[in-house]
């Protein structure tokens, strides 16, 4: 019976999502994620290398899945991104666990695809200045921190759960996104599309 290299590779790759979630890439084993997969832990060095590079893979794949999922849709209603950005985050609270253990991981240096990952935002940061210059966004703050703003707005719940918890309350997911499309709009919507509301 043949291989099925392209199965056991997805296998493998959402077994290692659980387990970087969980532990980090110093505290993840290759042993736990093929056991996790079904797979012997061999297949994972054949296909992946090591276990950091399955970490670049891993991440890599989460943020091509987050900008498919939540594009920016010419930014009309800086809001509506917000609120798709925190559904997203909602519904894929690991994705903000990876990037927590890659930061611990890798600190302020340099990390794996750094080049990639760098002209995916930079993007983003010209579709903001782009909106900027149309009057859709405030003129006032530079583009890149905005798009850093609303991506922290975004994804801190899920950050620290249990801040949010103590700060806001139990209760609410729906409370809490409206509260972020809100705040997203009034920090970045420029006054004369917020008068047109």
């Amino acid at each position: 019976m043949a291989w099925n290299t392209e199965e056991t590779r997805r296998r493998l790759k959402e077994a290692a999502v659980v387990e970087f979630a969980a532990h980090g890439l110093a505290g993840t084993r290759v042993e736990r994620i093929a056991a996790r997969a079904g797979v012997n832990k061999e297949r994972l060095y054949n296909y992946f290398g090591d276990k950091e590079q399955l970490f670049t893979t891993v991440l890599s794949d989460e943020m091509a899945k987050i900008a498919a999922a939540v594009p920016l849709n010419g930014l009309r209603d800086v809001g509506d991104y917000a609120g798709r950005c925190f559904d997203y985050h909602v519904a894929n609270p690991h994705l903000v666990r990876l990037l927590q253990w890659e930061a611990l991981a890798y600190g302020d240096g340099a990390v794996p695809d750094e080049d990639g990952r760098a002209a995916h935002y930079r993007r983003k940061v010209e579709a903001f200045r782009a909106a900027q210059a149309e009057g859709v966004l405030v003129a006032g703050a530079e583009a890149a921190d905005l798009v850093f703003m609303i991506m922290s707005l975004t994804s801190w719940w899920l950050a620290v759960p249990q801040v949010a918890r103590m700060v806001t309350g139990a209760e609410g997911v729906a409370r809490r996104r409206a509260a972020v499309v809100e705040a997203a709009r009034r920090m970045a919507s420029s006054a004369q599309v917020r008068t047109s509301d």
